[in-house]
């Protein structure tokens, strides 16, 4: 694979000047047309050592408009990545929609480091690759151009520059002296590139491998391929997808064969208020001390709560933040999107905001809303957005619980009669009134389409990494008890057994959180 860029191509020094000009002069040119698209531009710089990948940097630095690009490098985590899933550094850098950044080896550097230094299989290096390939593929299909480029050298190249660095007082290769194992053994590390280069090359997000043993040639190279990869985009945007047969079951109209899982739930379930009293003070005790056990264990906890409209949503949240110290957690009500958050993945800002070790954040609304009120309401999202968004949530939440997060996700169902009496009652009491507005009234007029939604929603969602939970609420004081008993129930079960080894990626196998004391 790596022949080609081996061979000893160069470029004069009157070449370049000669070429330079004109090469800056057009990327100037797309990068102000990028920035009047929605389109994110991720440029990602993988390769041998030694090969320049800080030379291309401060190269695209120097011809591009620094306005808008933001550089990262992933060299090692911080104490604030390393207490959350692992992509969360990742998500973090992308760049808003007509803005660019670079990254440094991005999501490629740990599995390729993991597998060079056997702390991982060919197997499970291919699946932190199918991971990869899904989250670019995620990205690209959300708008997101990504170009990346792999930079090679011969042996011989890269030996004779790693010596010229080391000679280097401004070389960074002086700070990374663990760096030197990739040269020593640079055939094994060359075929752990060669796999994962073939593994995550495709059409959508090609990798551009670029012969780097000559500075001019790379640094030219790089730019006259990025201008044509900017160019073909802004010319020929990706098409939609098209229709798939995730769409949904097209029905009969027989009544009995309308039911959905939201039908079989039985809406009769109560409970005394005495009786109440006593399980919410016993279960709130029980979910005060459990809630310091994961701090100490240093396990997450990630709650989303969804469901109709006046189901309870708000009650069941405060049960559970009664019971906990309030430096422990943040509840986040999501409402629509503001314009930094549009001009991102929806994902973005859910991933933003998740729990550092040992923290624990609730949803009022969440990711779902997606495949919810995007699907139902005209003009919020296309039908190939929230089809895919099923699997796209799927992915986000095994990646939550893989990083050992105990994740809990609550439907809140009430009858369409209890809707229309809280409603009613929110508009006679002045305190409640706040809550009752005309898109509330509106959304009873599409039920159906919403039941429909729900019922998809949890028949493609509801996973073995990340089930739905689903709530009795026509009695709000049933409601509360069974959220507060599942929540405790489930840390509790999670703090004893640990992080299952299913969920952990290439490189990532460790021991199980500390037991909490008794």
């Amino acid at each position: 694979m790596f022949e080609a860029t081996k061979i000893g191509r160069s470029v004069t020094k009157t070449d370049f000047k000669a070429q330079q000009e004109t090469v800056r002069t057009q990327l100037l040119a797309v990068q102000r047309e990028l920035r009047q698209t929605d389109m994110p531009l991720v440029i990602l710089l993988a390769g041998v050592e030694g090969a320049g990948k800080g030379e291309v940097t401060n190269r695209l630095n120097e011809w591009l408009d620094t306005r808008g690009m933001q550089t990262f490098a992933f060299w090692d985590e911080t104490d604030e990545e390393r207490a959350r899933p692992r992509y969360w550094r990742f998500w973090r850098t992308l760049p808003q929609r007509g803005e660019l950044a670079i990254l440094f080896g991005g999501w490629y550097q740990l599995p390729i480091e993991h597998r060079f230094r056997g702390l991982c299989t060919d197997a499970e290096l291919d699946a932190e690759l199918n991971r990869i390939v899904d989250f670019e593929r995620m990205l690209i299909q959300d708008g997101a151009l990504i170009v990346k480029f792999w930079f090679h050298m011969s042996e011989s190249d890269q030996r004779a520059r790693l010596k010229a660095l080391s000679r280097d007082d401004r070389s960074r290769w002086k700070m990374l002296p663990d760096k030197s194992k990739f040269s020593e053994h640079y055939q094994e590390f060359e075929h752990v590139a060669e796999r994962v280069i073939l593994h995550t090359d495709r059409g959508i997000s090609p990798w551009y491998l670029i012969e780097a043993a000559d500075h001019r040639y790379r640094d030219l190279t790089v730019g006259k391929t990025l201008l044509q990869a900017i160019k073909a985009r802004l010319s020929h945007p990706e098409p939609e997808d098209p229709p798939s047969a995730s769409k949904g079951l097209d029905l009969p109209d027989a009544a009995t064969a309308q039911i959905t899982v939201i039908d079989q739930l039985d809406l009769n379930q109560a409970l005394e208020r005495d009786e109440y009293k006593k399980q919410l003070h016993r279960l709130q005790a029980e979910l005060n001390e459990l809630a310091w056990q994961a701090y100490k264990a240093k396990r997450s906890t990630v709650m989303v709560f969804e469901g109709v409209d006046a189901a309870g949503k708000g009650g069941a949240i405060r049960r559970i933040t009664r019971a906990i110290d309030a430096r422990l957690y943040r509840a986040i009500p999501v409402a629509a999107p503001t314009d930094e958050e549009i001009a991102h993945h929806y994902l973005w800002r859910f991933w933003r905001n998740l729990p550092r070790a040992g923290y624990i954040t609730i949803y009022d609304r969440s990711w779902y809303g997606r495949v919810l009120v995007e699907r139902v309401e005209d003009g919020l999202a296309s039908n190939a957005e929230w089809r895919r968004a099923y699997s796209e949530i799927s992915r986000f939440e095994e990646q939550l619980v893989e990083s050992g997060i105990i994740l809990f996700k609550f439907w809140l169902q009430i009858s369409q009669d209890e809707q229309l009496r809280r409603f009613e009652e929110r508009e006679k009491v002045a305190y409640k009134r706040y809550k009752i507005t005309t898109e509330d009234w509106r959304n009873r007029e599409k039920w159906p389409l919403y039941k429909a939604a729900i019922n998809e929603m949890i028949a493609r969602t509801s996973t073995e990494a990340a089930p739905w939970s689903l709530i009795e609420a026509e009695d709000k004081l049933f409601a509360r008890i069974k959220v507060l008993r599942i929540v405790c129930d489930g840390i509790k079960d999670a703090l004893q057994h640990g992080i299952s080894a299913q969920y952990l990626s290439c490189g990532e196998k460790r021991a199980a959180p500390p037991q909490p004391k008794k």
